[in-house]
């Protein structure tokens, strides 16, 4: 492990470049950090990488499903949630059904049983992938909202397809009350736990003398012990982690203090950004080890790149479909009860919808948690190709749909699905509306004060400039360039002072440059 420690910093370097290039070139950075391990494996002399399945469902996937958890809108999943839960449940049972006939008709030796274990496998579209690219591209909110909403679910609802199925080729039987009853205590049990551990650690939060340093440390162990918890007792650790974090998300304000808040936001972001550039570099780093456990069984490579890209199309068309599908079933049940949006979104939408199927990480750590014996000692059957397939189903989606993706969003014109207000326009619109609310406040309760208090006649008239429009008008793009060299003076002004002053105490000096720091972020927002 040692010796290789120059290797795995140099592979951060790498991603971090590769990152800004995909940023420079208006390309997800999934895709480019696929193929870069996958060119990097080939170089000679590079360690040999072999991905524990571990790493990735211990390690990676809970800080990333509960970072997802904090950023969505549980409001916008709540009005959507009905064709959310048809993704995130429904198509992705219906990929895997479609992979597991397909696979069972057409591949040699591939029993139902294996064919859903594939499906359950490659069934779930990649968050990670679908979010880099509509960074450079404008979607209506709805779109948006959807795909985040149908991401936290689906790799729950993905892996218990892959659970059952495992169950079933380990067996050879499938006894569907048992699955019944299994499938309802993953659900109810992981949410259960999720909301339970959730909740003790709001209370934590809360009545612990913690500081902001101490609130970031519990964030970073929560998804893991709930992730833990729920996995110990055999339900969904995926569902565990999103519905303790949408606890959590929904309650923040009320037992995190504006300095844990803002702190931990950078934390979260920073460890999301590493760990899911590390996730994609990783998966094309392991080609060489997945092709080489393929010629152990002597199937060719053409063979399994036919298959590989046989499974990827059945996928695409069955998504599109279910898409297809799920607009029709909503356009039908508007005829009988109040849905979000009664409005027809056209063919082009679903089109949209059905086309973010990129795979990635979730399908991976599937694939690689495949034993390699099954219980009575014989080897698993075909697990090899599984994940070879896996990963070509992984390369192409993301070659594929992530490198066309933002040219069909930019060719369409969602003029059916458009939201019902820009969001600058819908900002500035409740700026206004909460300083008129600022302003009224304040005369009413402290209006005995205002006569005395010169800094309360300021406040007032400083919220009132915000209800008049006033700060819109004049922090124009001129007043923020002006303002930003000002700050700029103003720090180097303090580094001077710093130096000349050997009497100062240089944590005040800090201290100013934190609020300088402050008033620059806040510049963001106006």
């Amino acid at each position: 492990m040692l010796e290789n420690f120059p290797f795995y910093l140099a592979i951060l370097i790498v991603i971090l470049l590769l990152i800004m290039v995909a940023n420079k070139i208006k390309v997800a950075y999934p895709v480019l950090l696929v193929l870069a391990g996958l060119a990097i494996s080939f170089i000679p002399g590079v360690p040999l990488v072999n991905i524990a399945p571990e790493l990735i469902f211990f390690i990676f996937l809970p800080p990333l499903l509960y970072e997802a958890a904090w950023t969505v809108s549980w409001k916008e999943m709540w009005r959507w949630r009905r064709i959310i839960t048809s993704f995130a449940f429904i198509v992705v049972f219906l990929s895997a059904l479609s992979v597991a006939l397909v696979a069972n008709y057409i591949i040699p030796g591939f029993s139902l049983a294996l064919g859903f274990l594939l499906g359950g496998i490659v069934s779930p579209p990649d968050a990670v992938s679908a979010g880099a690219i509509l960074k450079f591209v404008k979607v209506p909110k709805t779109i948006s909202s959807i795909l985040e909403g149908e991401s936290l679910l689906n790799d729950a609802s993905s892996l218990i397809i892959f659970r059952f199925a495992m169950i079933a080729v380990a067996t050879e039987q499938f006894i569907f009350y048992k699955a019944a009853i299994s499938f309802s205590w993953m659900i109810i049990g992981g949410v259960a736990i999720g909301l339970l551990i959730g909740w003790l650690f709001m209370k934590a939060h809360k009545y612990l003398p913690t500081d902001a340093n101490a609130d970031i440390v519990l964030s970073l162990l929560t998804p893991y012990i709930i992730y833990l918890a729920a996995e110990e007792v055999h339900s969904s650790g995926v569902l565990a982690v999103v519905s303790g974090g949408l606890l959590l998300s929904n309650n923040r304000h009320r037992f995190l203090s504006s300095k844990s808040r803002l702190q931990g936001v950078n934390v979260w972001e920073s460890l999301c950004f590493i760990l899911n550039g590390l996730v994609f570099m990783l998966i094309g780093l392991d080609l060489p080890e997945i092709t080489k456990g393929l010629e152990a069984v002597n199937i060719s490579l053409v063979t399994a790149i036919g298959y590989g890209v046989l499974i990827t199309l059945v996928l695409i068309v069955s998504r599109i479909l279910s898409s297809y599908g799920a607009v029709i079933v909503t356009l039908i049940a508007r005829n009988f009860i109040t849905v979000a949006d009664s409005r027809n979104p056209g063919l082009k939408t679903p089109f949209i919808l059905g086309w973010t199927g990129m795979r990635g990480v979730v399908s991976l750590a599937a694939a690689l948690s495949i034993p390699v014996y099954l219980n009575n000692g014989n080897g698993f059957p075909q697990r090899n190709l599984i994940l070879f397939i896996t990963f070509i189903v992984i390369l192409l989606t993301l070659l594929i749909q992530g490198l066309t993706l933002p040219y069909f969003i930019r060719k369409i014109n969602f003029t059916a699905f458009e939201d019902t207000l820009p969001r600058d326009e819908a900002y500035h619109l409740l700026r206004k509306e909460l300083a008129e609310h600022a302003s009224n406040y304040l005369r009413t309760n402290y209006s005995d004060q205002i006569e005395s208090n010169s800094s309360l006649q300021q406040l007032i008239q400083k919220w009132e400039q915000h209800s008049n429009g006033m700060d819109d008008e004049s922090i124009g793009k001129d007043l923020k360039d002006i303002y930003l060299d000002l700050l700029n003076q103003q720090r180097q002004w303090l580094i001077n002072k710093n130096k000349e002053d050997q009497s100062l105490d240089e944590a005040i000096i800090r201290r100013q440059m934190h609020y300088l720091d402050i008033e620059e972020e806040k510049l963001r927002y106006i």
